[in-house]
């Protein structure tokens, strides 16, 4: 009897020991697909970037280091040559080889990836031998280890053994094997997925690399009310949420038990407009196009004043800009960034009155719920802004999956919208590529507007090829100056990484806004 208490005893013990190392985290948005190519978004690839894993990644200083690949070399300067590394095996025990990494190659650039961008320059994968790996590349690439950085490769047989070849195309609401299920290298393997409720991880225990976390458990979940969310993280129910509301932010700091860890992010956001259609899609103006006009778009620049953004709506926490990229960003620029055009009521009306407008006209604008900080906020704030003008905007809020779907589908269909954009590479090439280069091919797959300056094309070409630093960021600066003077978009800010979890918990917070768990503990 003795020794079975005591066995009872020594069970509950290691019960409790492995509770206490599960970790439960919480967001207002679920990660929407478990594809790694199904949608270039901050946090699908982060929470992703548990179970799969790129060729390189980058370390607790965001710096690129070896991953699946041990080193690299450029035979010539269009040839980037990868060494893999050797006894990697995928969580289904299936071997990690370069067939691998030439599969993903051509998935992400196929048919349904959302991710093609990064590997833009990419023309050819090839296989040297079972662990080297060559891409060929257009034309000289400098920045290639930073585009794939959070590129992840998936397992060839896995993927056609199970009819993800192919990846689902989100924007069409489309699914396969690889929405629900995965199978990576990474140092987390998928246990439970409960698409907008909750989804489980355990550690992958034949994991390549040596463990800094401690955890035997993560469970995500989907709680997409603010009260309820900061609620649960208070009573215990959770450990740390990724999204905190601005308003409860002190609270919590002046809760005794629990850290708030906040970092200005990489990320802008910014309003963008249709200016490809002849017609807007989402408008009451007939027969034409208002954001075709530079004046339409200057005026609703002027209008919209975001230090009131700054002050009220996001409570101090957001940096405003007038630029698509913030400081951390190479090739920001200070001086440009201060030029933004003075908030001015009677200036925006006699612009919109000169276009043709004078008693201004209404238009859709598509905004995000559950995406960025404070995102229907700032849609509000902007609609009574642009009321002031004349302008009446009806505010069309939805969750992030029926959003992007929406803005990112074929056609592109929106007026106005915002959106939140983090150059990946650190590198002001990614923005100007993916958000303000004329759609074409993978080269500006995020321009939902339709924006488009044959110079400001130019100048991208150049500035991916230049090798020489000066003269790099001379181009980079000629191109913001071409985009704001032509008000292609209208940047609000970068808004502030704001997390929130029990003082027991260490973490690593990044300036990009991933969460690698590899760097989490429970103390």
């Amino acid at each position: 009897m003795r020794h079975l208490l005591l066995a009872s005893v020594f069970a509950v013990g290691l019960a409790t020991a492995a509770d206490a190392n599960t970790f439960r985290w919480a967001n207002d948005g679920d990660v929407n697909s478990m594809d790694p190519y199904a949608r270039n978004e901050t946090f699908l690839l982060t929470f992703l970037g548990n179970v799969y894993e790129p060729l390189v990644r980058r370390d607790r200083e965001l710096k690129v280091e070896p991953a699946l690949a041990v080193r690299w070399e450029q035979p010539s300067p269009t040839v980037w040559r990868f060494h893999l590394r050797p006894n990697v095996r995928f969580h289904d025990g299936t071997p990690f080889t370069a067939e691998d990494v030439v599969f993903s190659v051509g998935r992400a650039k196929g048919p349904g990836s959302n991710v093609s961008t990064k590997l833009a320059t990419v023309t050819q994968a090839r296989v040297v031998d079972p662990l080297t790996v060559e891409f060929v590349t257009a034309q000289p690439n400098p920045i290639l280890l930073e585009e794939i950085a959070d590129f992840f490769i998936m397992s060839k047989t896995w993927a056609e053994a199970n009819n993800a070849a192919q990846a689902a195309d989100l924007t069409r609401r489309e699914e396969n094997f690889a929405t629900r299920n995965a199978n990576g290298t990474g140092a987390f393997r998928l246990v439970q997925r409960e698409p907008d409720r909750r989804t489980v991880l355990e550690p992958n225990p034949n994991w390549w690399d040596k463990a800094e976390h401690n955890l035997t458990r993560v469970e995500f979940n989907v709680i997409a009310n603010d009260a309820t969310r900061v609620a649960a993280l208070l009573s215990g129910e959770v450990d740390m949420v990724y999204t905190v509301p601005p308003q409860d932010v002190e609270r919590i700091r002046r809760t005794a038990g629990y850290t708030i860890h906040q970092k200005a992010e990489l990320r802008t956001i910014f309003l963008g407009f249709d200016q490809h259609r002849d017609q807007l899609l989402k408008s009451d103006v007939q027969g034409r196009n208002p954001f075709k006009d530079v004046r339409v778009r200057r005026a609703f620049a002027q209008a919209i004043d975001v230090e009131a953004i700054r002050s009220r709506v996001m409570r101090g926490q957001s940096r405003p800009s007038w630029l698509m990229v913030g400081p951390g960003i190479n090739g920001f620029d200070e001086d440009l960034d201060k030029a933004r055009p003075p908030v001015d009521v009677d200036a925006a009306k006699k612009l919109l009155a000169d276009a043709g407008y004078p008693n201004g006209f209404g238009v859709t604008m598509d905004c995000p719920n559950d995406r960025y900080v404070n995102d229907e906020a700032i849609c509000q704030a902007v609609t009574a802004m642009l009321a002031r003008i004349g302008v009446r905007v009806t505010l069309n809020a939805q969750t992030r999956a029926r959003y992007f779907a929406e803005i990112l589908g074929p056609g592109y269909n929106t007026s106005f919208y915002l959106l939140g954009w983090t150059p990946s590479t650190y590198d002001a090439h990614n923005a100007l590529f993916n958000l303000m280069a004329t759609r074409r091919g993978s080269q500006g797959q995020f321009n939902v507007g339709g924006y488009s300056n044959a110079r400001l094309d130019e100048l991208t070409g150049k500035i991916a090829v230049e090798t020489n630093a000066a003269e790099r960021n001379r181009m980079i600066a000629e191109a913001f100056r071409i985009h704001a003077e032509e008000v292609g978009h209208v940047p609000l800010h970068q808004q502030q990484v704001i997390w929130a979890a029990k003082s027991s918990i260490e973490l690593v917070q990044l300036a990009d806004n991933w969460f690698p768990l590899r760097f989490v503990r429970v103390r």
